[in-house]
């Protein structure tokens, strides 16, 4: 269809579909449907094209959403995924998993739905894969330099490929048995397939990017050694050290981190084995944190046959619609949301914390004892939280997980060898506003440098940092670089 500058009158927004719950549950396929042309051509038809679009804003990327909208609305997909590619290595990763914040900045959504972005780039990448476009980019005059990227997610490998498309001979150091971070062993397969992380690193390989599994920097491979055999080396290693909970009864059986429970899954789908030791069969299940970690290991959880999954997150429940006063556009909306995990099958407690966990004779846990919490602040204007008396309750447990968010990178003694320096209450890596680390040479981004946060953010990360390496290699840069260090969200 031709592009309509009234589109977003004429047509709704229409979310993308998902497989029926019963389905999907019995598999561990993913859960979103794909998009026809046409239903993409109309959503695409919503955009505005604003004189400025605050959709740039939204995406750390800087993603060209109105112009590869006007293309799709044309049926120019070619000119589309090109527009597209122009900003983001992975757009099948951010397609899947990023939870968009270009849309809620989207000028639509003041009064309105916004256009289905996140939709709609989806479309265009799975069409420029199944036709072909995405072919590799190798460098056509090579520099003579040598970079080690240590850590292969999303911000890794966004740096590695425009290194390598840049000129540079690239090695990329994982310490799993397989490449891709937290997007092989730890997103579960509902939420993104691995054939679509194994189809980019192939295009990585043929533009020459050298991967290198089952290596673990600072262990295998000395942070002196990586220094004297490359010219730049960047650290991108993931913020992957788990909160804990310091509770009556933490060392009974049956309680285990996220990242020990999720990546167990994804190897029983890789063949690896044939059943998790870590599953939720037939078992009460309590989810201790509110955020994405904490929906996969819903998700996870029904799909093992769970009996009952309680997830417990000590915040107040978020309000359905945005206070435009204390919360207004085109910020990022702090709403409820319910992800498709959670349309699975949870019971959810809000305002609640574990306060203690109970176990058998056996040294197993059985119970957890909850309480309310109320948020408060105290006279510097920290914020805690305090139980409220009376108002325990006790809830059957044999399996808990702790999904209460990440506290920092766990590769100290890589850091400690490479005498990277390290905040030492964020427990990240401290670089300046050249993504360049207290060692020569050695540079750092992704969570490693930012903290936990969102796939879109890694990518950005990943390319600015990739254009700063360029930059002290060669003393100039084409590449691009969307954010820095320091930059947040709207």
């Amino acid at each position: 269809m031709a592009a309509q500058p009234w589109g977003f009158l004429r047509h709704p927004r229409v979310d993308v579909r998902k497989r029926p719950i019963a389905e999907r549950l019995r598999d561990w396929r993913v859960v979103l449907l794909p998009t026809s042309a046409a239903d993409a051509g109309v959503q695409a038809a919503r955009c505005m094209d604003c004189g400025v679009a605050f959709c740039h804003a939204g995406c750390p990327l800087g993603n060209l959403i109105p112009e590869w909208n006007e293309f799709v609305a044309r049926d120019e997909w070619c000119r589309a995924i090109e527009a597209l590619h122009a900003t983001n290595n992975f757009p099948e990763f951010t397609g899947w998993l990023c939870p968009a914040p270009c849309e809620p900045a989207c000028v639509l959504a003041i009064n309105s739905d916004p256009v289905s972005i996140k939709q709609v780039e989806l479309s265009i990448i799975e069409r420029a894969w199944a036709e072909g476009w995405v072919i590799p980019l190798p460098a056509p005059v090579h520099s003579g330099r040598r970079v080690a990227v240590i850590g292969s997610g999303p911000a890794g490998l966004a740096a590695a490929q425009q290194l390598a498309r840049a000129g540079h001979e690239v090695h990329v150091f994982e310490r799993d048995d397989r490449i891709g971070g937290l997007l092989r062993y730890g997103i579960p397969d509902f939420k993104i397939e691995k054939p679509v992380v194994d189809r980019r690193l192939a295009q990585l390989r043929a533009e020459g990017v050298e991967f290198h599994p089952g290596v673990e920097a600072g262990r295998d491979l000395t942070g002196q050694q990586l220094r004297r055999d490359h010219d730049a080396v960047v650290v991108a290693v993931g913020a992957h050290a788990s909160r804990e909970v310091d509770l009556p009864g933490r060392r009974l059986r049956g309680i285990h981190q996220a990242l020990t429970y999720l990546p167990l899954a994804n190897r029983v789908q890789a063949g690896d084995l044939t059943g998790s030791p870590i599953s939720a069969a037939g078992k009460h299940v309590v989810i201790i944190g509110g955020g994405d970690t904490a929906a996969d290991c819903l998700g996870t959880a029904n799909r093992q046959g769970a009996l009952e999954v309680h997830q417990l997150d000590h915040n107040p429940r978020f309000p359905d619609v945005r206070d435009p006063l204390t919360n207004p556009w085109p910020q990022w909306p702090r709403v409820h949301r319910t992800s498709p995990a959670h349309e699975e099958g949870v019971v959810e407690g809000w305002s609640r914390e574990v306060v203690e966990f109970r176990g058998d004779e056996e040294g197993r846990v059985r119970e957890v004892r909850t309480a309310r919490v109320e948020r408060r602040r105290d006279a510097a204007g920290h914020r805690d939280y305090a139980v409220v008396p009376g108002s325990e309750r006790d809830l059957p447990a044999d399996l808990v997980l702790l999904a209460a968010g990440f506290v920092g990178t766990d590769a100290t003694p890589l850091l400690d060898q490479l005498e990277a320096r390290v905040d030492p209450v964020r427990r990240t890596l401290l670089v300046d506003d050249g993504w360049a680390t207290t060692a020569p040479g050695v540079f750092g981004c992704g969570d490693a440098q930012r903290g936990a946060s969102l796939i879109v953010w890694a990518i950005a990360d990943g390319r600015s940092c990739a254009a700063a390496v360029d930059r002290q290699l060669m003393n100039r840069s084409l590449l691009p670089a969307p954010v820095r260090p320091r930059s947040r969200p709207l």
